[in-house]
């Protein structure tokens, strides 16, 4: 899926669209997709100037994204219909860990799994990597919502 098809299944854009391709989707089940971490991002002017490290938290936005393009995919497959794009709200993230920095230069893997839905929230196992190395994991989950024209 490149950033066309992504920007069809997700309402961020730049500069917080966190997911530059999809490689790997099945509705219902997981999604593989990767952000890749340039060092002219707008973060890297405060984060740190002499120390650039890409934030936790846009690693975690970055997961919950990817899992919001798996979400829109599952339901569009299921209505058989290419909805318009819903907004899947981040509602908690537990069991988060960061065992790694992340750099400029890097690209930052995303996977995500799901692991359950109820009514309109789901729940997903989410892990990031770079070069194979787990970076971050956590359980993230979201609820389903309609974007605002």
């Amino acid at each position: 899926m490149n950033i066309q098809e992504i920007q069809n299944n997700l309402p961020h854009r730049y500069p917080l669209l966190m997911v530059d391709r999809v490689v790997a989707l099945q509705p219902g089940a997981y999604i593989r997709a990767y952000k890749n971490i340039s060092v002219n991002e707008q973060v890297f002017n405060g984060h740190f100037p002499d120390f650039p490290i890409f934030p936790g938290v846009l690693t975690i936005e970055a997961m919950a994204q990817a899992c919001g393009i798996l979400g829109h995919q599952t339901l569009a497959k299921e209505k058989d219909i290419d909805q318009k794009v819903s907004a899947y709200l981040l509602v908690s993230v537990d069991k988060a860990r960061f065992h790694h920095a992340v750099t400029p230069g890097d690209r930052l893997d995303l996977e995500a799994r799901l692991i359950s839905r109820k009514k309109i929230f789901w729940r997903f196992d989410c892990i990031s990597k770079v070069d194979g190395k787990k970076v971050c994991s956590a359980e993230i989950l979201c609820a389903e919502g309609t974007q605002n024209n």
